[in-house]
């Protein structure tokens, strides 16, 4: 079956909003402060970073996440590749991805290298030399159980839990756990009670942390 493309809506001609979920893909004060504060400090990378360091996310979106990580892997003098598996259900079309980067001038060189190396296709590794990315499409409800992978920390960056909370619930949560290496580590902006406590049941010790920007509080977790 072929994924189903991202609907987008365009707010002040250049934050992709999803008119599917109603809500913006990134923070419309500085989206890349926002990954920075969230998922890079939330899962203390680049501290963390070791040979083969595998980082997991649900939704992939506009890829920026990713670009983030892997400028910081790079940065950080790294040898061998940074693994990324994204989860993602309603891919964005190249030219849409590459609009919604350009506001991102210190990442526009690795951008160019993943419009250049990755052609979109989806379930298979590419390899991006200090990275390799695979892409992993359709409903994560059903694709993550069926991963043969873990990951070292995850980043949670699916739309708001209060319009996309399929991607939130507990079983997800529970195969986010089960796909996770031990002591891996998770963040996400959210601090919804119900995501925190289905984390917490899945075997996260779950700590509530300052948000980003308007946001007075996101969420950390560590497998144990």
């Amino acid at each position: 079956m072929e994924n189903q493309r991202a609907e987008l809506d365009w707010r002040d001609g250049q934050v992709p909003v999803s008119t599917r979920f109603d809500d913006p893909y990134y923070s419309l004060e500085n989206g890349l402060a926002e990954t920075a504060h969230v998922f890079l400090d939330g899962n203390d990378l680049p501290a963390r970073f070791a040979p083969g360091f595998h980082v997991a996310e649900l939704g992939f979106g506009t890829g920026l996440n990713f670009l983030a990580v892997w400028s910081l892997w790079e940065r950080s003098g790294q040898t061998g590749p940074l693994r990324f598996t994204s989860f993602e259900a309603f891919p964005m079309s190249a030219p849409d991805r590459a609009r919604a980067l350009t506001p991102f001038a210190s990442l526009a060189p690795l951008a160019d290298r993943l419009q250049s190396g990755w052609d979109g296709t989806l379930d298979q590794p590419c390899d991006l030399g200090s990275a390799i990315l695979t892409v992993i499409g359709g409903d994560a409800r059903q694709s993550l159980p069926a991963w043969a992978g873990q990951a070292d920390a995850w980043f949670l960056d699916g739309f708001s839990p209060a319009k996309n909370p399929e991607l939130w619930d507990s079983d997800l949560m529970g195969a986010v756990a089960r796909h996770t290496a031990p002591g891996g580590t998770l963040a996400t902006y959210t601090a919804a009670g119900f995501v925190r406590r289905a984390l917490a049941e899945a075997g996260f010790d779950v700590t509530r942390s300052p948000g980003f920007g308007r946001k007075r509080h996101m969420t950390r977790g560590r497998l144990t």
